[in-house]
C-alpha cells in the first residue's frame, strides 16, 4: 500500500479518450489537458512527423506531394500503428516535461466489441509511448460513468455514444453491459454524407474540413425554429473553377437523414434485446446521449420520436467519455468491474 501511494505521488497517471476524430487526455493533477484532432502530418520522404493535432489538421487538403496528413484511427480502432504511437508520444511529452521518475499508467477508452488484436494494438501503442500499465474501458460504460449514472447499481441505464468513427448504444447495470449494439456510422459518416450531398446536388467538390464545419454550424435532422444558411466554396465539377453555393438547414436534413435513421434503428435493435425489467428502468430513466455526433441539432428529438423514450444530452457531450475514463483511473477499486483487459 505504501509503495502504491508513493508511486501515485510521483506518477502522472493519464486517462485517454483515443478517438477517431479527437484525442483527449486527463491527468490526476491537471484535469483535461489535451483536446486535439487525431491527425498527424508526415514528411513522406524523410519519414518524420511535422505536426500533430490541431496544427496537423490545418494541413488537410493543403499539402504538397511530399507531405501527407494521416488520421491513424479509423472507425474507432487503430489503422496505422506507428503513426498512432507517434501521436500518443507527442501528446504525452506535451503534458509531462522533464525527467520522469515513474512511468505513467494509462486508462484508455475503446469501442465495444473490438477484437483482441485491436485491443493489443491499443495497449502496445501506449506502452511504446511510455506507459507502465494500460487498462481499457468500453466507451458507453465510460460515458455512463462520466454522466454520473448509477452504473454499479441494479438499475438499467441506456447510453448512446456517437463519436467520430462509431455509434454505440449499451444498457448498463451492476457495473456491466447487459446488451449493446455498435454501428460504424458516426461523425465521419456525417461528414462524408455532407460532401456527397453537395457533390450530387450542387455539382461542387468540398474538402473534409469544409464539410465538417458546415455540419457543426447548421447540421440538423429536424426542422428548426430559426432557419440558418451558410455560404460554401468548393471546386466546380463541370468547369473546374472555384464556386460558391448557399447551403441551408433544409439541405442538411436531407444530407443527414440516412445517418440519423441508421443510428435510430441501432437503438431500436438494442431495445428489442433488452430484458423486461431493464426495459422498464429505461422507460423511466430515459436515454443518455454523449459524444460529438450527438450534438447535431434535433438528433435527440428524432431518436425520442422513433423510440418513444425520453432522450437527453449530457451537459458536455464532447468530454463525457473522458470524464468517465478519468473517474475509473482515480477510483479503480470502485470501478474494477468495468475494465475489459
Amino acid at each position: 500500500m505504501f509503495w502504491q501511494r508513493l508511486r501515485r505521488f510521483f506518477s502522472q497517471d493519464i486517462a485517454m479518450d483515443l478517438g477517431t476524430a479527437n484525442t483527449l487526455l486527463y491527468t490526476r493533477r491537471q484535469g483535461i489537458v489535451i483536446n486535439e484532432p487525431s491527425v498527424v502530418a508526415l514528411d513522406i520522404e524523410k519519414k518524420t512527423v511535422l505536426a500533430v493535432g490541431a496544427n496537423a489538421k490545418r494541413y488537410m487538403g493543403r499539402t504538397p506531394r511530399n507531405i501527407a496528413t494521416i488520421r491513424p484511427l479509423k472507425e474507432g480502432v487503430i489503422a496505422d500503428f506507428d503513426v498512432t504511437r507517434s501521436m500518443i508520444e507527442y501528446f504525452v511529452r506535451k503534458i509531462i516535461r522533464g525527467v520522469r521518475l515513474v512511468r505513467p499508467s494509462f486508462v484508455i477508452c475503446v469501442p465495444m466489441g473490438i477484437t483482441q488484436v485491436e485491443k493489443k494494438a491499443v495497449i502496445d501503442s501506449a506502452t511504446l509511448a511510455g506507459a507502465s500499465e494500460v487498462r481499457l474501458v468500453e466507451e458507453p460504460m465510460a460515458a455512463g460513468i462520466g454522466a454520473d449514472l448509477p452504473v454499479n447499481e441494479p438499475i438499467g441505464n441506456m447510453v448512446l455514444d456517437i463519436g467520430g468513427g462509431t455509434s454505440e448504444v449499451a444498457v448498463i447495470s451492476l457495473g456491466g453491459i447487459a446488451c449493446a449494439q455498435s454501428l460504424r456510422v458516426a461523425g465521419d459518416a456525417m461528414n462524408m454524407a455532407v460532401q456527397r450531398y453537395i457533390r450530387e446536388v450542387f455539382r461542387i467538390e468540398v474538402g473534409e474540413n469544409t464539410a465538417e464545419n458546415v455540419k457543426k454550424i447548421i447540421g440538423c435532422v429536424t426542422p428548426q425554429e430559426k432557419s440558418l444558411a451558410i455560404e460554401v466554396s468548393g471546386k466546380d465539377l463541370v468547369q473546374g473553377a472555384p464556386r460558391v453555393v448557399m447551403i441551408t438547414e433544409g439541405h442538411m436534413r436531407e444530407a443527414l437523414s440516412d445517418t440519423a435513421r441508421l443510428i435510430s434503428e441501432m437503438v431500436l435493435r438494442a431495445l428489442e434485446s433488452t430484458p423486461p425489467e431493464l426495459s422498464a428502468d429505461i422507460y423511466r430513466n430515459g436515454l443518455l446521449m454523449a459524444g460529438g455526433g450527438s450534438m447535431i441539432k434535433g438528433l435527440d428529438q428524432y431518436i425520442a420520436r422513433e423510440t418513444h423514450l425520453q432522450v437527453y444530452l449530457d451537459n458536455d457531450p464532447l468530454t463525457t467519455v473522458l470524464r468517465g475514463t478519468a473517474k475509473t483511473m482515480l477510483a479503480p477499486d470502485v470501478y474494477r468491474t468495468v475494465f475489459v483487459n
